[in-house]
């Protein structure tokens, strides 16, 4: 016993300093006890819902959806609160009016012919929902998902219940007067979004939000004003944080890819790009040529375009897309520690011929129209071509909604995060054909596994902070572009980009992309464990989270991996490829019984889910069961709260033994 109070003692003065400004919060020992008994309280919650998804490739209805129904956790919730009480349809009314609130109502209002009963039935069912939604957190934690001008009220029906006649009847005056008060309408919406924002604890998003559909940028301001989200980053995402920083090879990829699949709303309607000096070069130099190969891949829900628009958005392509290569070469030129020579691809075309030669064999091209390429001189830009890139450079640097968007990027992502035993990332981390970790060279050092994450994140930030050396800035802005298509980058690990092949070269053998070794080892579960160990994620269940490449799931694919080691979330968000995998999406849900994988299939549209009460059609899988109940306590967060615990048992020890003086005056 003496010898523990010594031990003691030795820890509290080697933590005087940080007790004594503890000491500041909690002034005396009943301050500090009730702050103990708080976060035990707080430990013996279940753990709250984490939800898990990737390469939303823009498109925000699906994402906007699936936030809005929780992956179709508020379907569950609502089907186990009222059970048989409810029919089929009366469920499915009920779930479309907590996802939409506002445009359902409309249609309510415009239908009903007993409004003030509809409002009393609805507000007593939404109360029994949000309290079933709630009940795994604090109250404090549910006052702060509260509106402001609703707080009090909603707090009162959330913590009561009407067991009896007294508080039946206050339960049921609170209700009346809401309708009274002509407050219905907007209590209910209300309601509605905090069954949304408390049905999903924590968001992850394992790269790609940009690129093929028309709503990154919608998705973006829903994130920004998302409660509790993190980003790992994906190779699209830097690509646009690329364009933002100004490097060129960026902005042409962007533009590129924009073009090829239709999607122009992100670019001008969402950060204002002025594209009209693209389309005037493009006229000019390609007004006769058919660009045959380069018209947009449309999909029935993308084809509003009319003849004229889709020539000059073919020309636009083909003007952007050898532009690029231009630009490319260039960049490769000024990186030769990249070793990316032999994708200076305008290198290889006997102009004279009309063919491409590699290895000593002809290829034969689909298009060799290129007016603006000088055989002799193929990555010089014409006067016009360096006149546009000049202003299309000045478009994205001053757009302020993709700063900002940035920022936000910046602000809540990484290249990676570790979170409850769970190692997330977008694309891969490279390796030997052995499984070891390949050391990669960024700016004359070599790294490996973590490190290389961790210099890697830290060099794509320093593009965007002023008090970089302005070398390192430059050098980091140039990075981007290594990041999106270089052979050992992280987010992409793979022989090369074969762009150019594929939009000329008709040959399908040369449009081969070698994958790296992490995407034929990563099935071996004592490969992952290596990662894991690498990255420092420990404990019994423990995962390695990702996504970049589709799932083939209508193919046979499973996104389960490595004996359950490694989940592959990747499910084609993008309608361009659902029929590639056969589904539209995945959400892996990380709740307190354990995981499951909730997969998608297409949506229709949020004004079907209104009206007739459609979902997200959706199978679960489950994935890993736990033995107990997971609790706060067996979070990172309950680590972090047991720390503080710890901390204040300290400071009750030197308050009880005069080691520190209390505040008894202060409450």
């Amino acid at each position: 016993m003496e010898k523990s109070n010594q031990n003691t003692l030795e820890r509290i003065e080697a933590d005087r300093r940080v007790l004594e400004l503890l000491s500041q919060t909690f002034p005396n020992v009943s301050a500090a006890s009730t702050e103990i008994m708080n976060l035990e309280a707080i430990l013996s919650l279940p753990k709250g819902t984490e939800h898990f998804v990737a390469d939303l490739h823009g498109e925000f209805d699906a994402f906007q959806h699936i936030m809005r129904n929780a992956s179709g956790n508020i379907r569950r919730k609502v089907t186990e609160t009222f059970n048989s009480q409810l029919r089929e349809a009366e469920i499915r009314q009920l779930c479309s009016l907590i996802y939409y609130p506002e445009r359902k109502l409309q249609l309510i209002r415009s239908t009903e012919t007993n409004l003030n009963d509809f409002y009393r039935v609805t507000l007593n069912q939404l109360v029994r929902v949000c309290q079933s939604v709630s009940s795994k957190y604090t109250r404090s934690k549910v006052r702060k998902a509260l509106p402001r001008e609703f707080a009090y009220i909603l707090e009162e029906l959330l913590h009561e219940s009407p067991s009896d006649d007294d508080k039946q009847a206050y339960f049921n005056r609170i209700i009346d007067t809401i309708i009274s008060t002509g407050q219905a309408d907007a209590f209910i919406t209300a309601l509605c979004y905090v069954i949304q924002r408390l049905s999903v604890d924590q968001l992850h998003i394992l790269g790609d939000i940009y690129d093929r559909g028309p709503g990154a940028h919608q998705i973006m301001d829903m994130l920004c004003g998302f409660r509790s989200f993190d980003v790992q980053w994906g190779n699209h995402d830097a690509l646009w944080m690329g364009a933002a920083a100004g490097n060129e090879c960026c902005i042409a990829n962007v533009l590129r890819l924009s073009l090829r699949y239709g999607n122009m709303a992100t670019l001008e309607d969402g950060y204002g790009i002025n594209l009209v000096p693209l389309a005037t070069f493009a006229m000019e130099t390609y007004g006769d040529d058919s660009c045959t190969d380069f018209g947009p891949k449309l999909d029935e829900h993308n084809n509003e375009y009319d003849e004229k628009t889709l020539r000059l958005y073919a020309r636009m392509h083909k003007a952007i897309s050898v532009l690029q290569f231009k630009l490319e070469g260039r960049m490769i030129a000024r990186h030769p520690e990249w070793r990316m020579a032999d994708r200076r691809v305008l290198d290889n075309i006997d102009y004279e011929r009309g063919v491409y030669v590699l290895d000593g064999k002809d290829y034969e091209m689909k298009d060799t129209k290129l007016p603006t390429v000088d055989p002799a001189d193929p990555y010089s830009l014409t006067p016009e071509e360096a006149d546009l890139v000049e202003k299309l450079q000045h478009s994205f640097v001053v757009s302020n909604k993709l700063r900002t968007h940035v920022n936000c990027l910046l602000a809540h992502g990484s290249l990676y995060g570790v979170y409850n035993q769970n190692l997330l990332f977008h694309a891969s981390v490279p390796l030997n054909p052995d499984g070891t970790l390949k050391e990669v060279e960024l700016r004359g050092e070599h790294y490996s596994g973590r490190d290389l994450f961790r210099r890697t994140g830290m060099l794509m930030r320093a593009a965007f902070n002023d008090d970089t050396p302005a070398d390192e800035r430059d050098y980091a802005r140039d990075y981007y572009w290594y990041l999106w298509c270089g052979p050992d980058s992280l987010l992409f690990d793979k022989s090369k980009m074969a762009t150019f092949e594929r939009y000329f070269l008709k040959d399908k053998s040369t449009h081969v992309e070698e994958k790296g070794a992490y995407y034929e080892l990563r099935n071996d579960e004592a490969v992952c464990d290596r990662i894991l160990d690498a990255f420092g994620v420990h404990g019994e269940h423990r995962h390695i989270i990702n996504g970049h490449v589709p799932v083939k799931t209508g193919k046979g694919e499973s996104p389960i991996k490595a004996n359950g080691k490694l989940m592959v979330i990747d499910g084609g968000f993008a309608k361009a490829y659902h029929k590639t995998t056969g589904i539209a999406g995945y959400t892996l849900v990380f709740h307190s019984r354990g995981f499951q994988l909730v997969q998608h299939e297409p949506f229709t549209s949020a004004e079907d889910a209104i009206i007739n009460g459609t979902d997200i059609v959706s199978t679960t899988q489950i994935v890993e069961l736990t033995n107990h109940r997971m609790r706060v306590r067996d979070t990172d967060k309950g680590h972090e709260i047991q720390g503080q615990i710890d901390e204040l048992m300290e400071l009750l020890y030197a308050f009880r033994h005069g080691i520190i003086k209390e505040n008894r005056m202060v409450n």
